[in-house]
């Protein structure tokens, strides 16, 4: 595969299982994640769709199977230098620092910059454009911002340098209809870039309306790989492979 053909997917997991102490969490993970596109991995609780995107980070090591990012196998590559390559990964946990302000966990995720002069000014007036509550709290402890704000600055963090790909899981997850509304409205722009995207998520609207591609896991194995379209407009496929109907979560 070469990193300079359009037409491969960024992200190729090829039979990927992981053992987590004496778990087998991920039973042969085939994955493709387009250039350009945003891919939903959707399933029920436990399915594995956590463990996938902490194995392409290489936080979990895949005992099986090979990883492959922009043409290069990674399967064995450390964190620090998955994150080098371009890849940006936001937890369900959102990792931000709670005791640091909000400038300066975007400073710290920043990492061609030392000060806040090095950070492109345009893409920071940008991203206070997708989430404008970063600006309004810039100053503020990072702690001390709401759910959904923090869910906003792990985000805006992901993004404050240009990455090639953007692993998140669970944007959505607790967070109020009005913040939810904001953060579809962000990504749809965030879309609009070009970038790759990989989004956990359990929201079924909110992958209804962002998604150009699902696959879907069941008891840590790919069940079912197709458009999002496809799947929005399948009832009986949703509820064969989800338990029940996104149109009852719209």
């Amino acid at each position: 595969m070469s990193s300079s053909s359009s037409d491969a997917p960024l992200l190729k997991l090829q039979g990927v299982h992981t053992h987590i102490g004496a778990y087998h969490i991920l039973h042969g993970v085939d994955l493709d994640v387009p250039r350009g596109e945003l891919t939903m991995l959707l399933g029920r609780n436990g399915a594995g769709k956590t463990t996938t995107l902490r194995t392409i980070m290489g936080l979990w090591q895949a005992s099986q199977g090979s990883i492959a990012f922009d043409g290069h196998d990674i399967t064995r590559t450390g964190t620090p230098d998955i994150a080098q390559r371009g890849i940006a990964y936001v937890p369900e946990s959102m990792g931000i620092f709670a005791d640091l302000s909000v400038q300066e966990n975007m400073l710290l995720a920043a990492r061609a910059a030392r000060r806040m002069v090095d950070i492109d000014g345009e893409r920071l007036e940008w991203i206070f454009s997708l989430f404008p509550a970063i600006k309004k709290f810039w100053l503020h402890p990072a702690g001390k911002l709401s759910g959904g704000q923090k869910q906003m600055l792990a985000v805006a963090r992901a993004i404050v340098e240009p990455r090639k790909l953007i692993l998140i899981d669970e944007p959505s997850k607790g967070l109020a209809p009005v913040m939810i509304a904001n953060m579809i409205s962000a990504f749809r722009e965030l879309k609009q870039t070009g970038a790759t995207i990989l989004l956990v998520e359990q929201n079924f609207n909110f992958a209804r309306q962002l998604g150009d591609t699902v696959a879907v896991m069941d008891d840590g194995k790919i069940v079912h790989r197709g458009t999002m379209a496809e799947l929005a407009g399948d009832e009986a496929l949703q509820t064969r492979l989800l338990g029940l109907s996104l149109t009852a979560h719209q």
